[in-house]
């Protein structure tokens, strides 16, 4: 029985391997966060519709239906919206529960997209070390981890959101953050842009738009 792990593209949906198109054709089933968004990949190569939802908020009944579904031997890939299974997502959570039920099971990595490499690729940060935080929280312990990257010897990565892009860069002023940033939005999709600077450089051109889609910020290790 194999469990597939695949990438799939952050935006672009060209930037899907070859070899991740040939696992999705031979599969029996494609286990993603959300169907809707999954089908419009799966439409684009002509890959017949054979979608399970799996997110964050499954309960047990769907997780033991997708573990039984390998005790039988089918063949599943686990995608998620965008990049790779369980890097900031619930992958990693049913990796561990079917690795720890199903003896005989193959976890098979089948490597591609993922917008934290994408940013530190074009970042011109050192990236032997670095430390990687996800989406930070929204409230209690925000500034917190902020405080941590200010002070850290590492290049920082994590994930934020339009709306708070900006009150994220206001609580990098206030603690005096010195090092160089890079925020990468919309990464490989049309709208795709890429700024550089200080806080100082950056907070104007952040304010007053509008602005939306998904972010990833790579901040220097000195």
């Amino acid at each position: 029985m194999y469990l597939y792990i695949i990438a799939t593209p952050i935006g672009n949906l060209q930037d899907i391997s070859a070899r991740a198109l040939e696992i999705l054709k031979s599969v029996d089933f494609v286990l993603c966060e959300d169907t809707r968004h999954t089908q419009k990949l799966l439409s684009f190569y002509n890959i017949s519709n054979k979608s399970i939802s799996y997110h964050q908020h499954s309960n047990q009944r769907k997780i033991d239906y997708i573990l039984d579904l390998l005790s039988k031997g089918h063949n599943v890939a686990l995608v998620s919206d965008a990049g790779t299974p369980g890097i900031s997502d619930p992958g990693n959570k049913l990796v561990s529960l079917a690795l720890d039920k199903l003896e005989n099971l193959q976890v098979i990595p089948i490597p591609g997209p993922c917008a934290l490499i994408a940013a530190l690729s074009v970042s011109g940060f050192p990236t032997d070390k670095f430390i990687f935080y996800g989406f930070i929280p929204q409230k209690k312990g925000r500034r917190k981890i902020l405080e941590q990257i200010e002070k850290s010897s590492l290049t920082s990565v994590f994930y934020e959101s339009g709306h708070r892009i900006n009150k994220t860069l206001n609580i990098l002023l206030e603690l005096n953050l010195r090092k160089k940033i890079v925020i990468c939005r919309e990464l490989t999709k049309k709208f795709e842009t890429i700024y550089r600077g200080t806080v100082e450089d950056l907070l104007p051109l952040m304010k007053d738009k509008a602005l939306k889609g998904e972010f990833t910020i790579v901040i220097a290790n000195k």
